[in-house]
């Protein structure tokens, strides 16, 4: 007793709360507290989180954010240097996940085990890509390619470089992705005689793969890559249109492997243990049978949570039936509450990055509020079950908003409606036979058949009828993101809404709620203009704004292999701004128009104007002498014109680039497409007096073909922005042209360091805003390669990208 005394409140729930929140003040900051000031926290406020005194949470508190940075900078410090450039070297490891093919590239994570180049590396984790070779189907690499298989060796000749994310509003972060999944760095196969196969595929990985592939050859339906989700987290088959259906459905956290799934596999092994200690009642006489059924119940979750990838809520829901486990065989009674706690500081312990994650957060959270607001106590009869199923869709629905708006920009209309009738049948019948197919598929080969089959009949029976709905134009609800206050006020608001009944709740959580659920969408007034310079790599994608209007001018590189716009229109939500109407691509080239085919799925209606000759399909003309007016800003197309050499010919389509002009109130935009010496040219001899702008996107990436010093004198801009990819291997932009620009008074901005620009001309005269200054996070890659470049500069000039 005098040991729970003191364990109790040491690691009881508002310990565990206070470490949660200090791991999340840790990844709010700008920048980390240094590392010796991390450790020394760390240590002190340990100590005072384990003496018995009324500081303790404080203490815990400062604890977490300690210890947090300390992971920071270990995980930083296990990632190749951020400022490094891109690397050649032969590598030897282990494909340590499900491959993910696709026509243009296979994707998967590698762990490599020996590298006599780069010894740094051994036991790193990297991030892979496999490129289709250029030769076709008959090429030797694609048959490389094909043989990629989990749980195999391999010997790799790589081009390995640091985690460096695309950084748009709204947009995925691939560097706290890195973060998250213990990520040294990226890199690219390089075919060749040195890349080959060392040892088969074996292991867990490879079972599951094999697994996965029997799922696919026994059902041999399409909805066969649903049963490979549910039974074993292999999502591989699930396209982005899947994906987005099943967002508008609010049913992905079904599909996914889940903490329910976790419960499932633990409560049959609970049942089979204890039918065992009745059949054979002497073995009680060895264990107890309580005692039994909790361990073997631990054992299965945890066993079921490796086999499925070990994802966060698997994870936690393992760690707490660990909990519950070990309290009965300690003979030790522990509340839901006191489990969820010791589950929170089993995780956050070894990994407070967790934090980092959107499921720790739907995960816990989504219990916390139903433990707060539920009854206790199992309900009597079906009516009971019935009213507790509405209520708890009803808590978890009103909730969970909040974060659900606040992590991915907007929530599913439908959802709690549709949850009430498809988790029931998805949760207690679909899952089930998934994994009853999956442990007899493991014990005979051919066995998961016909649980498998059933499994997938009732799915598709069910998904069939929610087609309709999900492909609604209105089935999801996206909002603007709000201020940073917003959440945790609409967190408040929820609360306070959440109470027991009592006069004016309902009316102060719902204005609590407002700024987060309805923010303020700021955006130019008459006259004025709005420039986002998206990141995009090496490409270009440029969305205006005027009052009433928007367009897009050029939409960037090809979004993925499934084709789902992954940058433009998460930006686009992110700023509560409607889709463009109108799009112009300055000429034919990927790097400006690949990903105008997933705009047209997604976006039916939009116009597209490109230059003549375009192999664009039902494009209108952009040549000279287009002009139009939005909200008292004139949009005028300088170039080319109708009769310009360039037009149409194969080779010449740079030259041939549509050039706009964007004349405010308050500035004027020039944007050239990746015109070179010839068009820029054309335009001093016959629109010079036209040219002289306030922001210029500087023409084809910055490449030494482009910007001659004519065309940067008639130009002379304050602001030059430059669309490049890190490290791309054109080498733009060119120092000599960055100079040329810089020397004509522009300051010089790059999307390579800056992420997506954002430029306002307006009454209050010419601003800018760098997304990677504003959304400043202490892992990001720039910023720590320009502080290693302040710290040695002779040696980041030697290693640095051109420009």
């Amino acid at each position: 007793m005098a040991a729970d005394r003191i364990l109790s409140p040491l690691f009881g729930p508002a310990c565990a709360a206070a470490v949660v929140v200090g791991a999340l003040v840790c990844v709010l900051l700008p920048t980390l507290p240094p590392l010796w000031i991390s450790v020394l926290l760390a240590v002190v406020a340990a100590w005072g989180w384990v003496l018995r005194w009324r500081g303790r949470a404080v203490a815990a508190l400062l604890f977490g954010l300690a210890w947090a940075s300390c992971h920071g900078y270990w995980a930083l410090q296990a990632q190749l240097p951020a400022g490094s450039a891109a690397q050649n070297v032969l590598v030897r490891g282990q494909v340590i996940d499900l491959p993910k093919e696709s026509p243009a590239h296979t994707r998967f994570e590698f762990r490599v085990d020996a590298s006599d180049a780069m010894p740094t590396l051994r036991g790193k984790r990297l991030q892979m890509l496999w490129h289709a070779p250029r030769g076709g189907p008959t090429d030797a690499g694609v048959d490389q390619r094909r043989r990629l298989h989990a749980g195999a060796d391999w010997q790799l000749s790589l081009r390995v470089r640091p985690p460096r994310s695309r950084i748009n509003p709204g947009g995925f972060d691939g560097e706290r992705h890195a973060l998250l999944r213990g990520l040294a760095g990226s890199g690219s196969v390089r075919d060749g005689i040195a890349t080959r196969q060392l040892r088969p595929a074996h292991g867990l990985p490879a079972w599951r793969e094999r697994t996965s592939a029997a799922i696919a050859r026994q059902i041999a339906h399409p909805s066969a890559r649903f049963i490979q989700a549910l039974a074993l987290g292999d999502t591989r088959g699930l396209s982005d249109v899947d994906w987005a259906q099943l967002r508008a459905l609010g049913l992905t956290h079904l599909i996914t492997i889940s903490g329910f799934h976790v419960g499932l596999v633990a409560g049959f092994a609970a049942l089979l243990c204890s039918a065992l200690w009745r059949s054979w009642p002497g073995l009680a006489r060895f264990w107890p049978r309580p005692q039994a059924a909790a361990c073997a119940a631990a054992v299965a979750a945890a066993g079921y949570a490796v086999v499925a990838g070990s994802e966060l809520p698997t994870v936690r829901t393992a760690l707490m039936i660990a909990v519950v486990a070990l309290a009965r065989v300690a003979r030790r009674p522990v509340t839901v509450a006191q489990g969820l706690a010791l589950a929170a500081l089993a995780m956050l312990l070894p990994a407070p990055l967790s934090v980092l994650s959107a499921g720790f957060w739907l995960s816990f959270g989504g219990v916390l509020w139903l433990l707060w607001c539920l009854p206790q106590g199992r309900p009597k009869g079906f009516a009971a079950m019935l009213r507790g199923a509405l209520a708890g869709q009803g808590v978890a629905s009103v909730a969970l908003l909040p974060l659900a708006v606040a992590l991915f920009g907007g929530t599913a209309r439908l959802g709690p409606l549709v949850n009430l009738p498809i988790i029931p049948l998805w949760s207690l019948l679909v899952v089930p036979l998934a994994l009853l197919g999956t442990a007899l598929e493991a014990l005979r080969n051919g066995a998961g058949q016909w649980p498998w089959r059933a499994a997938a009949w009732l799915f598709e029976a069910s998904w069939q009828l929610l087609q309709p709905l999900a492909e609604h134009p209105q089935a999801m609800w996206w909002l603007a993101q709000g201020p940073a206050w917003a959440l945790p006020a609409a967190l408040l608001g929820v609360f306070w809404w959440l109470l027991p009944r009592s006069a004016g709740a309902g009316l102060a959580g719902s204005l609590l709620c407002l700024p987060l659920l309805w923010p303020a969408r700021s955006g130019p007034q008459q006259g004025e203009l709005e420039l986002v310079v998206h990141d995009v790599g090496q490409g270009a994608a440029v969305l205006l704004r005027t009052a009433r209007h928007a367009l897009w001018y050029d939409v960037g590189p090809p979004a993925g292999s499934e084709g789902e716009e992954r940058i433009l229109l998460p930006t686009l939500r992110a700023l509560g701004q409607e889709p463009p109407a109108r799009v112009m691509i300055s000429h034919d080239h990927l790097d400006h128009s690949g990903n105008l085919a997933a705009l047209r799925r997604q976006l039916p209606g939009l116009h597209v104007l490109a230059p003549p000759g375009s192999a664009i399909a039902t494009a209108g003309s952009c040549q000279q002498g287009l002009r139009w007016q939005w909200d008292g800003v004139d949009f005028q197309v300088l170039h080319p014109p109708a009769a310009f050499p360039a037009a149409g010919v194969k080779g010449a389509d740079n030259e041939a680039s549509c050039v706009l002009r964007i004349a405010g109130a308050h500035g004027v935009v020039l944007l050239p497409g990746d015109i070179g010496r010839q068009g820029e040219q054309a335009l001093l001899a016959g629109a010079a007096d036209m040219l002289r702008a306030d922001v210029v996107l500087v023409p084809h990436h910055g490449s030494g073909g482009s910007s001659t010093p004519d065309w940067v004198k008639a130009v002379a801009p304050r602001l030059a922005l430059v669309s490049a990819g890190h490290q791309n291997r054109f080498g733009h932009p060119k120092r000599d042209v960055m100079r040329r620009w810089q020397a004509a008074g522009a300051e010089v901005l790059s999307t390579a360091e800056s992420g997506a620009i954002r430029v306002w001309l307006g009454a209050q005269g010419l601003q800018l805003r760098e997304q990677r200054i504003h959304a400043a996070r202490w892992w990001d890659a720039a910023g720590r390669a320009r502080s290693a470049a302040i710290l040695s500069p002779i040696e980041q000039a030697a290693v640095g990208p051109e420009g």
